[in-house]
């Protein structure tokens, strides 16, 4: 009797991971899709002022973070917290805080501020916010700090409506563009090395437990700029007028970038290339590479 209720309760336990981690699996997947439609909010035969659509979609994406699924979880409880169970959202969205800061900090530092203007008020109490420790529960904590930079992001978006108005436009000049995506191929070049690498970098092995974290900090960054370039071509239209390739290669950037962003492995696995088993982070790295690729186009392209 004592063995019975001993190998019930065994598998009555790895049924209950087997669940929990299916469950969270396919939550996953729903959650990694942004609820923002950037036709709906901004229809294409409506005008817009220069820095709203940038700024609406940067905002949009650290509130899905904030308010969706289990809410921000680098700094949640650790019974529940980013280094047991769940932790594939968590390392996601410490890629996505670090994508979104460098994406701030391009913002408000070149896209809205020419020379000697000053700064926007509230993009830098926004980028202030947002670097905040992703892994802070209180005093004070993640969630609130980053609520903050989202709602000084919509107190922007509604100063380019006054009049006059109080808040810096984009200034849709090619050089102050060229610095984002300078940011952006560097992160992408920080997830290269993250999901190419054979070893860590003191020498020590890649551990199955490591893989996964890899591969969704790279994902993080994949998320941020999907989702940015979509707004980067709407914002600079006159552009790609001017430049005609560029529509061309935003769109190339974007594809490989929106596949990133939702790959989702039930097991994030490291087989060797010959083996029987997927290499999920060298199967992600092809779409890194890519969109890091078409970006240095996108760089050649505006310095001309």
């Amino acid at each position: 009797m004592i063995y019975k209720r001993i190998l019930s309760a065994v598998a009555g336990t790895i049924a209950l991971i087997i669940v929990i981690n299916v469950a969270l699996h396919f939550g996953q997947k729903l959650h990694d899709r942004l609820d923002y439609n950037i036709d709906q909010a901004f229809p294409t035969d409506k005008p817009f002022v220069p820095g709203e659509v940038y700024a609406s979609m940067l905002a949009a994406i650290v509130d899905h973070e904030l308010h969706s699924g289990f809410g921000w979880r680098p700094n949640d409880f650790f019974l529940w917290g980013p280094r047991l169970m769940a932790d594939n959202n968590a390392n996601r969205q410490l890629g996505i805080i670090m994508a979104v800061r460098e994406t701030m900090r391009v913002f408000k530092d070149h896209l809205t501020k020419i020379s000697s203007n000053e700064y926007d008020s509230n993009l830098v109490i926004a980028d202030t916010d947002f670097r905040n420790d992703a892994t802070k529960w209180i005093l004070p904590s993640a969630e609130r700090k980053y609520e903050d930079g989202v709602w000084h992001l919509r107190l922007y978006v509604a100063g380019l409506h006054q009049t006059p108005p109080r808040s810096s436009p984009l200034n849709q000049r090619n050089i102050e563009l060229q610095r984002l995506f300078q940011a952006w191929t560097d992160l992408l070049g920080d997830a290269h090395a993250m999901l190419y690498q054979a070893h860590k970098p003191d020498g020590s092995p890649i551990y199955p437990w490591d893989d996964d974290d890899y591969f969704y900090h790279a994902q993080g960054y994949a998320h941020v700029m999907y989702y940015m370039m979509l707004a980067i071509k709407r914002e600079y239209t006159q552009t790609q007028k001017t430049k005609p390739v560029l529509a061309t290669l935003f769109d190339e950037t974007i594809d490989p970038l929106g596949k990133a962003a939702v790959m989702k492995p039930l097991v994030v696995l490291n087989g060797s290339p010959t083996g029987l088993f997927a290499n999920h982070r060298r199967n992600l790295d092809a779409y890194i590479a890519e969109a890091r690729q078409k970006m240095y186009s996108i760089r050649e392209e505006l310095q001309q």
